[in-house]
């Protein structure tokens, strides 16, 4: 959906599905956006959806890649390595990166324009040097949690809204990952925007559909 189709709203409108919901907003940062060290196309579409969507929620957690220089995902750590090539490392197969969201850079920043200012909490991954971090949930070994889901079941959330960037990557894994430990999950496609490498959009989508998770439109969410 277009940037421009999203009415504005100045007021939060208290129309989540209930009180125990919350909406997770997936690396809306600089580096993601176009123009940044790793551009996911029309990644700027989504700023003004999140503003929208996140007036519907009492409940808003935010994530951010945080990476250190040097970080072993990124196609500058591996001599004669290049971007999107993939290795395998012992937490299993692993897409090399352009350097991107390093720790207190601009490009790790959110976007200047995201408006949320109700979030209650900031999850920051990919900050341990030797392992990567798509999921908001889990680091890329699968085993090391980042809290999240003691965070949502402390505060009786039992159902999960996901939006953001990229789909077929850091959305993704937060969705499957949200469907496996229990909460009702739900992917805002409208606004979400993905990289699709060699057919990793349609991968994507399979696997959060095998999850159990919920393709829903803005459409849909608003009705």
């Amino acid at each position: 959906m277009p940037a421009q189709q999203v009415a504005p709203v100045t007021a939060r409108s208290g129309r989540a599905p209930n009180a125990r919901s919350a909406l997770v907003v997936i690396d809306v940062q600089v580096d993601f956006l176009p123009g940044g060290a790793l551009a996911v196309p029309h990644g700027d579409e989504v700023v003004p959806i999140a503003n929208y969507l996140a007036q519907s929620f009492d409940n808003v957690v935010l994530t951010q890649d945080w990476h250190p220089a040097g970080h072993i995902s990124f196609a500058s750590s591996h001599p004669g390595r290049v971007a999107h090539e993939t290795i395998s490392l012992p937490y299993g197969e692993q897409i090399l990166w352009p350097d991107h969201c390093i720790q207190d850079s601009v490009g790790a920043r959110l976007a200047s324009r995201l408006d949320i200012p109700h979030a209650q909490l900031i999850v920051r991954k990919g900050h341990h040097s030797n392992i990567d971090s798509y999921s908001a949930f889990y680091e890329a070994d699968r085993a090391t949690p980042t809290g999240l889901a003691g965070y949502l079941r402390d505060r009786s959330i039992d159902t999960v809204y996901v939006m953001g960037l990229a789909t077929d990557f850091c959305v993704s894994w937060s969705a499957v990952d949200a469907a496996r430990h229990g909460f009702a999950t739900h992917v805002i496609e409208d606004g979400c925007r993905g990289l699709d490498l060699n057919g990793s959009l349609a991968r994507a989508w399979a696997d959060m559909t095998a999850a159990g998770v919920h393709r829903v439109t803005l459409d849909e969410f608003a009705a």
